[in-house]
């Protein structure tokens, strides 16, 4: 099990990391480009309330009355929901199995408890993984079991992950997965990797938690249909955010249960009774200012999110492209040590290096050449990350991503005891 403080850090370093270092460029943080949020002024947000209000059909007093009393727990706009992911996702979701969530953070604290409530339970989770899955294992004393990298496949280590877990008395009870554009590897299950998973876990009943923030921001290639969708038994939940295509502020995300659980309908009634009840007892319900704006907007797009993302996902692709070359520029003579993914989609991409890159050469990066970037190993569970680390090419602007390149360049240097003739001659970013 990962040690709790070592995720805490985590998470603080990427809370705190850009104020320790206000003159830095950072490429640590996966959030969305808040060069959008003008679409979301003042004017907007009271006009998405106006269209939510006509959708009601109702008296005004009682529309606002209800927004600003508390409310379902399960949530208010669980059929726009429904209907955006049946649009965008080719999910056929029923509003009945939606449950609304503050943000996708608090819909994983509540399934992987939930999933998970005996103490040999275990939570199975690639190594590495996103750092809040870890964190709400963590908080409710659930036991996490890093899936092996020597693998040949994710499916056969989640099979040798069961064998082994049996030998100690304890089972696996879910796996979390983040299939399109991972964070933080930037990495894409394609369809047969994804059937391969579904027919392990039915075997061994294991819960799939499908997380996919960041499935909406293909930049090229096809589609890969989401587990849930390919799902023929009932074991995936399927975790749904706005956080990344609309607003992270809203906090307004979803967990979407199928019609069975391993083709038991009471065994899914029970699960979403317990998880409705444990949100009751946490969040009591989620924001129903939030949630009318976002149904508002969901009405105004009619219930498809790809027109509004469009010039999100065209400046992220500009930006991963503009990142790739910057990379290659820069160390290109470095092609034997130094090494780096190409993502489809999503927001980050991994940089392999030839040295242990901690917080400590975090800071000595942000503190020396003025570019803060992630260590992979606050995301794993041992120490197979040490040398690699996590660049988002998400929020900064392109002269951010050429002038941290090039700083992220020298540090590399002056590491390796390399010379870079880009640096050099200046070309880097030209």
């Amino acid at each position: 099990m990962m040690d709790f403080r070592l995720q805490s850090s985590a998470m603080n370093f990427l809370n705190e990391v850009s104020s320790r270092f206000p003159s830095a460029v950072s490429l640590a943080s996966g959030r969305p480009s808040d060069r959008f949020f003008d679409r979301l002024n003042p004017h907007a947000l009271l006009n998405a309330f106006g269209v939510y209000q006509r959708y009601w059909a109702g008296d005004r007093g009682q529309v606002w009355s209800q927004l600003l009393q508390y409310g379902r727990t399960a949530g208010i706009i669980n059929e726009l929901v429904a209907q955006q992911v049946r649009s965008d996702e080719g999910l056929p979701v029923k509003a009945d199995r939606v449950l609304i969530t503050s943000g996708c953070q608090e819909a994983l604290a509540l399934c992987v408890p939930a999933l998970c409530p005996e103490s040999s339970d275990v939570l199975l989770v690639c190594n590495p993984t996103y750092i809040g899955a870890i964190g709400a294992a963590n908080a409710a004393r659930v036991p996490i079991a890093a899936l092996s990298n020597s693998a040949s496949c994710v499916a056969d280590a989640i099979e040798s992950a069961v064998v082994q877990l049996g030998r100690n008395g304890r089972r696996a009870r879910a796996t979390y997965l983040i299939p399109d554009f991972d964070n933080p590897t930037g990495r894409v299950l394609d369809v047969v990797a994804r059937r391969e998973i579904l027919e392990v876990c039915a075997k061994h009943r294991i819960v799939v938690l499908e997380d996919n923030p960041y499935g909406p921001f293909r930049y090229e290639g096809d589609a890969v249909p989401p587990m849930a969708v390919l799902d023929e038994v009932g074991s995936v939940i399927y975790l749904s955010t706005f956080s990344k295509t609309l607003s992270p502020a809203l906090r307004v995300g979803a967990a979407i249960l199928p019609d069975t659980i391993f083709g038991d309908a009471g065994a899914c009634r029970t699960l979403w009774e317990d998880l409705v009840q444990r949100k009751s007892f946490g969040t009591v319900n989620t924001s129903q200012i939030s949630q009318a704006i976002v149904a508002g907007l969901l009405i105004e797009q009619r219930t498809s999110l790809r027109g509004w993302i469009r010039p999100a996902l065209d400046w992220y692709r500009a930006n991963r492209d503009l990142m790739l070359c910057q990379l290659d520029d820069v160390f290109s003579p470095l092609s034997d040590q130094v090494r780096w993914n190409r993502p489809a989609g999503g927001f980050f991409l991994t940089l392999d290096l030839p040295f242990r890159f901690d917080a400590n050469t975090a800071d000595e990066c942000a503190t020396h050449y003025n570019v803060i970037v992630m260590p992979m190993s606050f995301f794993a569970l041992d120490n197979s990350q040490d040398c690699r680390i996590r660049l988002a090419f998400s929020s900064v602007t392109p002269e951010q991503i050429s002038t941290a390149v090039r700083g992220l360049g020298h540090y590399v240097a002056r590491r390796v005891g390399r010379e870079l003739p880009r640096l050099r001659d200046g070309l880097a970013g030209a």
